[in-house]
């Protein structure tokens, strides 16, 4: 019999072949976490950015209707790209008497107990109108 021991030997061997796999199984297991982690803050990332339209809208609205606000809380609902936002407004005074300190809060729940955004903006009296004498 004769044993050839200075053979070349091609492939793999059985260790090499697992110890492979388990760095692809670990790699792939980490990219499936940070995938869903990435899915996880591109929906919060969308409703914080809508819940900012909504508060936005609600002042542009104010400042369409030259509304001067009343102080205090008030509560209301909108519906915004298919879901239905719901916001507080909190009006208070200022040191300058002809403008007020208006926030904005937009939850999405209508308990309202953890906003997405919050929104301060400074509202000055409307100037009285007069119709011009012809």
């Amino acid at each position: 019999m004769n044993f050839n021991t200075t053979a070349n030997h091609r492939g793999f061997t059985l260790l090499e072949v697992l110890v492979a796999l388990t760095i692809i199984t670990l790699s792939l297991g980490a990219l499936i976490s940070t995938s869903g982690s990435h899915a996880s803050s591109a929906g919060y990332l969308k409703q914080k950015t809508i819940a900012h339209w909504v508060a936005m809208n609600e002042i542009t609205q104010l400042r369409i209707e030259k509304a001067w606000p009343g102080k205090g809380d008030t509560k209301g609902s909108t519906e915004m790209a298919g879901a239905e936002w719901y916001w507080t407004r909190t009006v208070k005074e200022t040191e300058d008497e002809n403008s007020r300190q208006v926030e904005f809060k937009v939850f999405l729940d209508e308990a309202r107990e953890s906003s997405l955004t919050r929104l301060v903006v400074y509202l000055f009296k409307p100037a009285e109108t007069t119709t011009p004498q012809l």
